[in-house]
């Protein structure tokens, strides 16, 4: 065989290789799903977002991830869009409890199923048309905050809580918070209890008001960690860091650096890649016609300064 007729049959075969990678690329393309979240420049969401995305690839389905912007109507015009577009299905992280219901109905009548995420809907009616909910279990994760109070306070003075009562799973934290202080007689005192919007600039914001009204406290209960570091920066202003300690939630790349460097005494931890992947599992298992979890609570865990100081993904910079 000539050189020429060497080049030739080479150029056949990677064309024919090609011809048929893009036809297989084609084929095991299924669909798309529709992902809208509280907030997307907040980094346990934004994780959760690729994981999802990388999960899903897997088996041929494109995640498309969108952000509610904390704003309620925004959060149900995407739920409109997802279901006007025919999307195979809809992982739902709600921006307001109550308010998602809209959508799901909406998805629900469509027959698109509806899987939610990390928050719960409120609303009764649509959270029956919900196929599987994954999350962690922030009533128990809000009591090991409460622990963390009542141990680092010695149980006395006042306290405050930066809360978001617009979402089920801050509100279960806080709950779990208040339950457990109740249920071991504790001698604390909750003297303010403000909306950060598990942001940190809301959340230095309103720990500046409490600041002003009740300069006196010891320690602060925050939602999550954006806003506990809010609330860290607005005591850090006021030169209180010695006298007011701060429990966050979440154990965010940033809240455990933050627990490292001692400006958070703990921070719950909560396991995002496996709400993540949990939720994609869920979905394949509605498509095989398989049993599914309503209800799937993942547990928290502590973090302490200990648990940070020879932690791989502290280091990392990783959940």
């Amino acid at each position: 065989m000539n050189q020429k007729m060497k080049i030739a049959v080479v150029i056949l075969i990677l064309g024919s290789t090609l011809h048929w990678m893009s036809c297989t690329s084609k084929s095991e393309y299924k669909g798309k799903i529709g992902m809208t979240c509280i907030d997307l420049t907040n980094p346990f969401f934004k994780l959760i977002g690729n994981v999802m995305q990388e999960e899903a690839a897997k088996y041929g389905y494109e995640v498309v991830a969108l952000s509610g912007n904390l704003d309620p109507a925004q959060q149900n015009n995407q739920l409109s869009d997802f279901v006007a577009q025919e999307y195979d299905a809809i992982f739902l992280n709600p921006v307001d409890s109550k308010s998602a219901g809209e959508g799901v109905k909406k998805a629900y009548a469509a027959g698109i199923p509806v899987f939610t995420f990390d928050v719960q809907v409120s609303d009764e009616e649509a959270n029956a048309m919900i196929f599987s909910h994954i999350g962690s279990d922030n009533y128990q994760g809000g009591r090991l905050a409460g622990e963390s109070m009542m141990r680092v306070t010695g149980d006395r003075g006042k306290i405050a809580i930066v809360s978001f009562p617009e979402v089920s799973s801050c509100i279960l934290r806080v709950n779990g918070f208040k339950d457990y202080l109740r249920e071991n007689h504790s001698r604390l005192q909750i003297v303010a209890e403000l909306s950060g919007r598990g942001t940190r600039t809301d959340g230095y914001a309103v720990t500046t008001d409490i600041l002003q009204a009740h300069p006196d406290i010891g320690g602060i209960f925050a939602i999550n960690d954006p806003s506990a570091l809010g609330a860290y920066a607005a005591v850090q202003k006021v030169d209180q860091l010695n006298r007011i300690t701060i429990v966050g939630f979440d154990a965010s790349p940033a809240g455990k650096q933050a627990v490292f460097e001692k400006k958070l005494y703990d921070t719950p931890q909560q396991f995002p890649r496996k709400m993540a992947r949990g939720t994609v599992e869920a979905f394949l298992d509605y498509l095989e016609g398989r049993e599914l979890l309503k209800n799937n609570f993942i547990p928290c865990a502590h973090y302490y300064y200990e648990d940070s100081v020879n932690d791989s993904s502290r280091i990392q910079e990783q959940w």
